[in-house]
C-alpha cells in the first residue's frame, strides 16, 4: 500500500514537473541577446531613462501598471510589490524593466510571424500588442515601432 502511494506521488510530481517545463517558453535567445533589449528600448523610447512617467507608461520600455502586473509584479531588490509606486520605480530602472519584460515574455512567448522560431521580432509584436501577436503595421504607433525596429536591424543589433 505504501509503495503504491509513493509511486502515485512520484508520478504526480513527474507529470506536474513536465507540464511546468512545457509551459515555460524558451527565452534563452532573449536572455543572452543584449541587442534585442537595446533594440526594444530604442523602439519604444529611444532608450530614454527618466524617473517620470508619461500617461501611466514608465521607463525605457514604456511599461504600464497592467503590463507589470501580468509580468508578475517584479520589483527592485528589497522593494514591496504592494507599495504604490513599486511598479514605477522598477519600470524606470533599465535592468529591473528588463526583468519585467522577461516575466511578460515568458508568459506570452510565441512565434508571431510563423517563421519557425521565437526571436526579437516576436518579442516586439508580443510586447506591443499585449501578447496577441496582431500585425504591427495596422496602427500608427505600430508602424513607427516597425520603422525603429528596422533601424536596429540596419545597425546590426538584431538579426
Amino acid at each position: 500500500m505504501l509503495t503504491e502511494i509513493k509511486t502515485s506521488i512520484l508520478s504526480l510530481l513527474l507529470i506536474t514537473g513536465s507540464l511546468f517545463f512545457i509551459g515555460c517558453a524558451d527565452l534563452s535567445n532573449l536572455n543572452t541577446t543584449y541587442g534585442c533589449f537595446r533594440c526594444l528600448c530604442h523602439v519604444y523610447t529611444y532608450c530614454t531613462i527618466s524617473s517620470e512617467c508619461s500617461d501611466e507608461y514608465c521607463g525605457p520600455f514604456n511599461i504600464s501598471k497592467s503590463y507589470w502586473i501580468e509580468a508578475g509584479n517584479i520589483t527592485l531588490q528589497g522593494d514591496d510589490p504592494d507599495r504604490n509606486d513599486a511598479w514605477k520605480d522598477c519600470a524606470n530602472n533599465y535592468f529591473c524593466a528588463q526583468d519585467i519584460m522577461k516575466g511578460y515574455l515568458q508568459k506570452f512567448s510565441k512565434d508571431c510571424n510563423d517563421d519557425g522560431m521565437i526571436n526579437c521580432y516576436d518579442f516586439l509584436a508580443i510586447n506591443s500588442n499585449g501578447g496577441d501577436c496582431r500585425p504591427l503595421n495596422q496602427s500608427l504607433s505600430g508602424r513607427v515601432w516597425l520603422k525603429r525596429y528596422g533601424e536596429c536591424r540596419a545597425a546590426g543589433l538584431v538579426a
